[in-house]
This record gives structure tokens, C-alpha cells and sequence, in this order.
């Protein structure tokens, strides 16, 4: 157990220091050697996406010099002007009006000009008293009650017209000008119209000032609208003839391809990919198979053996440099399914088809811009995993090259669906092209599988569903021997291989190998067929002149005879396993009965078989079909009844005779095997209907 460990941690290393190096060229970021103003000789695109701050800062500048200065409106500057100009004018209507009532400094004389102007600015604040001239304020104190009112009445709507539009400070003279020219066309006296001009141009003031803070917070909002400014993966630096700008350069340098050194990060990501891959072929090898075959190192390193000749099929194509058409709808990855179904077991290739699917987007990413190639990727997985469809669990040559075409058919969907979902415009050479490539894929898929299989079958002793077919073709030299030498064990073979194959597969056992194992099983028979009874046509019985010692050597000697013969023929150890196995260590019964009937002092073990015992479930269950298709021969008119106490007497006495003891065959499956087997021989004995004579 110890030593399974230690192999198994061995091969999890290697594997990843193999994936590792198989990908490591495909993350190595690429260095040019180009110049400044130099012609590019190839078209460059962006191997990663990334922000180009440099430009960013650059937008986010140009937006906010673009963003105009803020100036705020004070809408109350228009009221409290209009509010200067109409208390002017109010203070003169109500000084014209107190001197009437009173009495002027002659002793009741009406009031001089003089005291009028004193009085009204007396009644004004004292800046306002000083910004207008005395000749405005004479004006109004020489004017009339009627005449300020008419004054007041067209300065009044001349200013808060004016100042209820935008006045920056530019354009405080000018509001002043349009003030002034609204009170010039006015039917005023002249006197009187100067000083409503003068004070007109006196309101007017600027209303409109800047506002830093709201435009510091537009300045703001425009900056950080400004998307930042991404170099794309897949996008174009470069065109191949164009010239290379100082703004080219700086952006290769910023993508890196210009400098010497190698960032450490895409490795760690590397080995990290690498060991994760490892594990999930590792821990489905755990999963997915069961209990005995965990512990057989050699599927392990089967499925790791045939998940690496892929992977280096894999990057011998990614060598292929086509800048016109991608090679990657040439990998076989149909090939992993039908060798791990082969050789081990579908999930087995379905795992191994996912990790060429990861591995793939990596090693074929020089075909695309990017790190990962995602279209290489689902084209490996779904062409790989199409060929469960089509190959089943007994497969010749011929049926793994038609699985082959169909792959191809699917392939060709799915390179279709590939480039029509982006709504790729190509050529119908281009189509052309990949649809070749895709059936030479398929096709690709069971060359090498028939290339490779008898591989695998010889240097590990593989025991394939595709050689069980091969073996099971009656035209096979040894079959025909037994035929023309032991007909009759020929036929019992048969009807054994019927009831086994029934029964194995019943429990989950491999049926294919127990029929094909029954047809070999008493290969030894040709020997000496005819001390046989099966062969024994129409002869008298040569055990009749034999002694029970030697009729016991003769019959126990074909299990070993049948292991020799097998040899001989480099038939798979499984099946000359079972030829050995077939009677376990039972007794001889008949001619043990018959020697102590003959008065011999002989012990019951001196007649069992040599064994061993059966150590397989198909063992087990061949040793089985093979006593009851014997047996049952011997039972007249064998209905229901007898054929299910034979069946179950025979199993009962090899379970108490420790028959099962070096297999797994478990008490529920053994009962599975025997109502498995009565059904069958219920066919083989139904009753007929009497015809008339």
C-alpha cells in the first residue's frame, strides 16, 4: 500500500512538471524587437486588456479644461436696484411735497431750488448723496409732482428690465448703454430725462458672478466621468507595414512587450492550473473507478499515459504557424474518450477529455489574442465527448472507424455554430478549410485509436473489449479447433458463455469477457475429447477400462491442459485465468464416489482440482454456469422447479465448499446470479406443443 502511494505521488509530480512545461511557452509573454519609427513587420495586437492611464489622465485634462466657469445669477441685485432707483425718486415727491406745507426761510416764502436740493439729499443716505451729481438732484427737486412720478415711472421699468438680465462684469457698460437708450426715447423733459439716465446707469451693476465651488464640482464630475482609456485584449497596436509612432511604442512598453523582463505572476497562475489539473485526474481515478481498480497502478497510469500523448499531440500542432487558418480543429480529441472507454472506463475518457479542454485554451492561445483560447477549448470538449454516442461497450476496428465519421459530422456542427454565434464573415475557402479540418479530426480520432490500442493491449496486458470481440469471432483458429476436435464441449461452451454473460452482467460484472471466457474455459478438452461425455457420441465410455485414479487425472488435467493450450496461443491472462479457475479446488465427485465404491483408500482431497480458486466475479460466476449446464443435462424433463433446486443446490455447495473465498462475490449477488441463471434456462427449456403425427 505504502509503495502504491509513493508511485502515485511520483506520477503526480511528473504530471504536473509535464504540464507545466508543455504550456510554459504559451504564458511566456512575448518580447519584440522593434523600433522607434521603424515599419512593423506583422500586424500586433494587445496579448492582455489593461488601462492606459497615461491617456486616462490625458481625456480627464481635456475634460475639464472643456468645462466652462460657473457664474450664479443673483436675482435679488435686480429688486434692490429698482428698490435705489424708485426710493430716489419717492424722496423727491415727498421733499416737494413738505415744503409746500411748510414755510421757507423768507418768512413764509415758498422754497428756493437751493433748499429743495438740500432737503432731498439731505433725506438720502449719504453715499448715495455723494455718487449722484448735483445736477441730478437739482433736476429732480426742480421737477414737478407729475412729472418725478412719469420719471419714475419709466426708470423704474428701464432698470428692472435690464437688471433681470445676465450682467457679467464685462458687460456692466453695456447694460448701462441699453439702459440709457431706453430713457432717451422717452417724452421726459431734457433736465429731467439726463438725471433719470444718470441715475438708471447708477443701478445697473453687475449680477452675475463666478461661482468656484459649483465649478470645481462640475470640473470634478466631468473628471471622473471620463471611462478610463483600456488597451483591449485582441485589439490591433500595430498594422503590419504601418509605421511606429512614439504613441505606438509607448503603448507596446506599456503592455510590456518591449522590455526584457518576465513577470512572475503568469507562472504562479501556471503551476497553479497545472496542479489543479493533475488533481482532478488524480482524484477521478480515486472517484470514478471502483474499489480494486483504485489500487491498480496500471490504469492509473494508463489514463495519465494517454491524457499525456494528447497533450503532446496537442503542442506539436500549436507549433504549426498558419496566420491564414487556425489548426486547432485538427486535434483528435475524440481520442481520449475512445481509448479511456477501451482501456479503462467512459468516465475515465470523459475526464481525461475535459483536462485536453482546459489544456487546450492554453496551448492553442497563440491562435487568438488572449491568454485563453475559449472557442479551441469547447470545440476539444464537445467533439471529444460526441463519441460516447456512437461507441458502445463492444466495439471491433470497424465500429470505432464509424464512430471516427460520425465525430467528424459533429465537428462540422460545431466549428459552424462556432463561427456563425460571433457572425464571423469568412470566405467559403476559409469554411472549406476548417470543415477538412475537423473530419480530418474525427477520422484522426480512430486511426489512432486502432493505431494505438494494440499498444496499450501488449505493453500492459490489456484485456479490451475490442480483443474480447476479436476473440469471440468463431473463425478464430482455436474456436474451430475445438469445433472440428470437441464438438460437443463446443456446444457446452456456448451454452455456459450464454449463462454466464446473462448472469455477470446482471450483477455489473464484465459479461462480454465471461462469455468470451466461457468459450475458451475447456480449451483443454482437446487433448483427450473423447473422455468427455459430451463428445461421447454414439462410443462407448473409455473410462470404463480406466481405473477412478486415472479417469481422476485425466479429467482434473484439463484445467491445466486448457491454461497451456491458452499460453500457447498468447491468449490474455484473464482468460487463461479463468480456464485455470473454472473448478476452483472442488471434488471430483463421481469418480471419488466410485473409487471408495471400488474399495480404494483414497482421500477426498486427492481428488479436487489443483484451483485456484476463482478469484474474479466472472470466474465465479463461469465455475457456476458451468456445473449447472452440466447438470442439467442429466435431469428429465426439467421444469421450474427442478432447474431452480439444481441452480441453488450447486451454489449452495461451492459457497459451503469455500469456493468464493479469493473473490469479492458478494451473498446478494450470488442471488442475483442464480435467479439470473433460472431465468435464462427457462428458455432453453420451455415446453413445446405436440404436433399430430
Amino acid at each position: 500500500m505504502e509503495e502504491l502511494k509513493f508511485f502515485r505521488w511520483i506520477l503526480f509530480i511528473l504530471t504536473i512538471l509535464l504540464l507545466f512545461v508543455s504550456m510554459y511557452s504559451n504564458v511566456r509573454k512575448e518580447k519584440l524587437d522593434i523600433d522607434l519609427f521603424s515599419i512593423a513587420d506583422r500586424t500586433i495586437r494587445s496579448p492582455i486588456t489593461i488601462e492606459d492611464k497615461e491617456s486616462t489622465e490625458k481625456k480627464r485634462k481635456e475634460a475639464v479644461a472643456q468645462v466652462k466657469d460657473v457664474y450664479v445669477l443673483r436675482q435679488e441685485y435686480a429688486q434692490n436696484r429698482v428698490d435705489l432707483v424708485r426710493s430716489i425718486f419717492d424722496a423727491a415727491i415727498e421733499t416737494l411735497e413738505g415744503n409746500k406745507e411748510g414755510k421757507g426761510e423768507g418768512g413764509g416764502l415758498p422754497p428756493t431750488t437751493e433748499e429743495r436740493l438740500k432737503d432731498l439729499k439731505e433725506s438720502l443716505t449719504e453715499p448715495v448723496a455723494k455718487e449722484i451729481s448735483d445736477a441730478t438732484f437739482l433736476a429732480l427737486a426742480s421737477a414737478s409732482k407729475n412729472e418725478l412720478s412719469v420719471a419714475k415711472d419709466y426708470t423704474v421699468t428701464a432698470v428692472h428690465k435690464v437688471m433681470n438680465e445676465r450682467i457679467p462684469a464685462n458687460e456692466v457698460e453695456n447694460a448701462k448703454k441699453r439702459v440709457e437708450e431706453t430713457l432717451r426715447i422717452t417724452a421726459m423733459p431734457e433736465n429731467l430725462k439726463n438725471a433719470a439716465v444718470e441715475l438708471a446707469r447708477h443701478a445697473i451693476v453687475q449680477n452675475e458672478f463666478y461661482d468656484p465651488e459649483a465649478t470645481e464640482e462640475l470640473r470634478k464630475q466631468a473628471a471622473e466621468n471620463v471611462e478610463p482609456v483600456k488597451i483591449l485584449q485582441g485589439q490591433v497596436i500595430v498594422e503590419e507595414g504601418q509605421l511606429v509612432t512614439p504613441e505606438i511604442y509607448r503603448q507596446l512598453k506599456l503592455l510590456g512587450l518591449m522590455d526584457g523582463k518576465d513577470s512572475f505572476l503568469p507562472f504562479i497562475g501556471l503551476l497553479l492550473l497545472s496542479v489543479m489539473l493533475a488533481s482532478v485526474l488524480f482524484a477521478g481515478h480515486m472517484h470514478l473507478l471502483g474499489r480494486e481498480r483504485k489500487e491498480n497502478r496500471r490504469d492509473l497510469f494508463i489514463s495519465i499515459l494517454i491524457f499525456l500523448i494528447g497533450l503532446g499531440i496537442m503542442k506539436v500542432l500549436s507549433f504549426v504557424k498558419n496566420d491564414a487558418f487556425e489548426i486547432t480543429f485538427l486535434f483528435p480529441a475524440a481520442m481520449g474518450v475512445m481509448l479511456g472507454k477501451l482501456l479503462i472506463s467512459e468516465a475515465k475518457g470523459i475526464l481525461i477529455t475535459i483536462a485536453w479542454a482546459l489544456c487546450g485554451t492554453v496551448i492553442f492561445n497563440g491562435e487568438s489574442s488572449g491568454a485563453f483560447h475559449i472557442t479551441a477549448g469547447i470545440y476539444i470538449l464537445l467533439s471529444g465527448l460526441s463519441s460516447i454516442v456512437f461507441l458502445t461497450n463492444r466495439n471491433h476496428r470497424s465500429k470505432i472507424f464509424q464512430a471516427g465519421l460520425f465525430v467528424s459530422a459533429v465537428n462540422i456542427a460545431v466549428i459552424t455554430a462556432l463561427f456563425f454565434i460571433p457572425d464571423s464573415r469568412m470566405s467559403a475557402l476559409h469554411y472549406g478549410y476548417y470543415y477538412l479540418t475537423g473530419i480530418g479530426s474525427g477520422i484522426g480520432s480512430a486511426v489512432l485509436t486502432i493505431g494505438i490500442l494494440p499498444f496499450f493491449e501488449a505493453g500492459f496486458g490489456i484485456l479490451s473489449s475490442m480483443k474480447l470481440i476479436e476473440l469471440a469471432n468463431p473463425n478464430h483458429p482455436l474456436l474451430k479447433k475445438i469445433l472440428t476436435d470437441a464438438p460437443g464441449t463446443y456446444h457446452h461452451s456456448v451454452m455456459v458463455a450464454n449463462l454466464a454473460e446473462a448472469a455477470c452482467e446482471a450483477i455489473g460484472a464484465n459479461g462480454l469477457l465471461a462469455r468470451v471466457g466461457s468459450y475458451y474455459h475447456d480449451a483443454g478438452k482437446i487433448k483427450r475429447p473423447m473422455y468427455f461425455i459430451e463428445n461421447q457420441n454414439n462410443i462407448s465410455n473409455p473410462h470404463e477400462h480406466l481405473n477412478p485414479v486415472q479417469s481422476r487425472n485425466i479429467i482434473i488435467a484439463h484445467t491445466s491442459d486448457g491454461a497451456e493450450i491458452l499460453e500457447k496461443h498468447r491468449m490474455p491472462k484473464e482468460i487463461v485465468a479463468i480456464a485455470r479457475e473454472h473448478h476452483g479446488t472442488s471434488v471430483l465427485k463421481y469418480f471419488y464416489v466410485k473409487a471408495k465404491e471400488a474399495g480404494l483408500d483414497v482421500k477426498e482431497d486427492e481428488f479436487r482440482y489443483p484451483g485456484p480458486k476463482p478469484r474474479t466475479k466472472e470466474a465465479a460466476v463461469i465455475s457456476i454456469a458451468d456445473s449447472v449446464e452440466a447438470a442439467v443435462r442429466t435431469v428429465n424433463d426439467p421444469d421450474r422447479k427442478k432447474i431452480e433446486s439444481l441452480v441453488k443446490n450447486i451454489i449452495k455447495d461451492r459457497l459451503n465448499d469455500g469456493q468464493f473465498e479469493e473473490c469479492d462475490i458478494t451473498l446478494k449477488e450470488l442471488k442475483t446470479v442464480e435467479k439470473t441463471i433460472c431465468e435464462t434456462l427457462y428458455g432453453f427449456f420451455h415446453h413445446r406443443i405436440e404436433y399430430p403425427s
